[in-house]
């Protein structure tokens, strides 16, 4: 057997020792410990601000309101980042949480994928109510762009290395250092897999979405949640248990709280494959609550039948003036 041919990778952050020089700023920077710009939230906001700007796009190519999808993407962000936190610490560090409740306002501090899902929908629903606007059209637009934003999310875990798995000799484990020296030992990365994996779905998202931007309302959603789920479940097999090596995690009946949410949102992705199985059209229902709705392509239709009125007033002959009685 060859035994594990990833290498470790570490990317080194860049110091911002300058700002100590800086007036009044200075005096808030500890020497020691200077601030610096890190791999990971540089390729986490990467994801965010990519994913914001082709979710634009496509909310542009639908006719959606682009204010009101800008809007809606602050909320989905905003709230999956704090949902995100407080899944990490409540289901993962509970421990913690009870040694210190403060623990949960430290929001840079631990981030749950499916925390960052739970939060983003609770967002959604919470512009919903706010905005009065109907949610649907905005959340398949988002999600259509979301497995790119994701690669780069996965993209950071993998440069810090935060997702240990078991010890393996399989070629596709990565080498772990061990001590000072150039020992090392075989170890699953699952963030590196996952942002592997995500790859090829986002690829097929953008092919797709080229072939037709206008596929029935769900389609992207369930999509996304229904290849998502069992691929995460089949992953989290191969994590660390919780004890054994920093980043481990715990278990709860013999899965992780990741793979018990994998079957909430298996079920959430089989009721979106339905519904876009009915063949409800994407931007049905656009508009306020209680209001009636507004397809974009009914509005284009009548904007082409009153430009062709139009053209036929424009060209249609004029009848002769009579000549005036002198």
């Amino acid at each position: 057997m060859s035994g594990p041919l990833i290498p470790y990778i570490e990317i080194p952050e860049l110091p911002l020792a300058f700002l100590e020089h800086v007036p009044l700023l200075g005096q808030l920077i500890d020497p020691a410990k200077p601030p610096s710009i890190k791999p990971f939230g540089v390729l986490v906001a990467l994801g965010v601000y990519i994913g914001a700007v082709v979710a634009t796009r496509h909310a542009r190519e639908r006719r959606l309101d682009e204010r009101k999808m800008s809007d809606f993407i602050f909320w989905v962000v905003a709230a999956g980042f704090i949902g995100g936190h407080f899944f990490d610490a409540i289901f993962y560090h509970p421990q913690r949480v009870a040694r210190d409740p403060l623990y949960l306002l430290k929001l840079w501090d631990g981030l749950s994928s499916f925390g960052g899902f739970t939060g983003a929908l609770i967002g959604a629903a919470s512009w919903r109510f706010y905005r009065r606007e109907k949610i649907l059209p905005y959340c398949e637009v988002v999600n259509s762009a979301f497995p790119l934003a994701w690669v780069f999310g996965r993209a950071g875990c993998a440069s810090v290395h935060d997702h240990p798995g078991r010890l393996s000799d399989a070629w596709f484990a990565v080498r772990y250092p061990v001590g000072n020296g150039d020992d090392f030992v075989g170890r699953f990365d699952l963030g590196l897999y996952e942002c592997l994996l995500t790859i090829p779905l986002a690829i097929a998202f953008a092919v797709l979405w080229r072939r037709n931007p206008f596929r029935p309302l769900g389609f992207y959603t369930g999509l996304m949640c229904t290849a998502y789920a069992p691929v995460r479940f089949a992953l989290d097999f191969l994590r660390e248990r919780e004890g054994t090596v920093v980043g481990g995690d715990p278990r709860y009946g013999g899965l992780t709280p990741a793979q018990w949410a994998c079957f909430g949102l298996l079920a959430l992705g089989l009721y979106f494959l339905r519904m876009a199985a009915r063949g409800v059209p994407s931007n049905a229902g656009v508009g306020p609550l209680g209001g009636a709705p507004r397809v974009a392509d009914d509005d284009a239709a009548d904007d082409d039948e009153d430009e062709d009125d139009r053209d036929a007033g424009a060209e249609a002959p004029r009848a002769p003036r009579a000549k005036a009685n002198r």
